[in-house]
């Protein structure tokens, strides 16, 4: 059901107090900072893996096994940050296309649903009987599906 005029206004009253207010939750709120971030973090992590592949190379040329861990340990670091960096953005991006609906006139502020989907169960039968009567059971179906095989 679409919005009346007047909840329209006040919508657009509130985002307005809210960009006031607090900018950067605003920002938040709208994804942009979070895919900015996330590049900026994604970034730097490449950077400091290429500063962990010179750490590494040195340990290696000056035989020092200490320094070599140090670098390698510098690696693991930043790929593990450019790994969470890069997901985080993916989120941040399909996140906001998927439920931004281009025609809303809050520019930016979505609603998100929330909530379990309705899953379709089949009914289950309540069954009296001991366990070996159960599997005697099973057993007699699975043979009269599969044509007695």
């Amino acid at each position: 059901m679409p919005l009346s005029e007047e909840e329209l206004r006040l919508l657009e009253q509130m985002e307005r107090a809210l960009v006031e207010e607090d900018p950067k939750f605003a920002s938040t709120l709208r994804g942009t900072s979070m895919r900015q971030s996330a590049r900026r973090r994604a970034i730097f992590a490449g950077v400091c893996f290429t500063t962990g592949i010179a750490v590494l190379m040195a340990g290696a040329i000056t035989e020092l096994w200490a320094v070599g861990v140090v670098g390698f340990v510098i690696m693991l670091a930043s790929a593990y940050v450019a790994i969470t960096a890069i997901r985080g953005q993916q989120a941040a991006a399909s996140g906001s296309s998927e439920q931004r609906p281009s025609s809303h006139p809050a520019r930016g502020f979505t609603v998100i649903e929330g909530g379990r989907a309705a899953r379709t169960r089949r009914p289950r039968r309540v069954s009296t009987g001991s366990f070996m009567e159960r599997m005697e059971e099973r057993w007699r179906r699975r043979r009269e599906g599969n044509g007695g095989f």
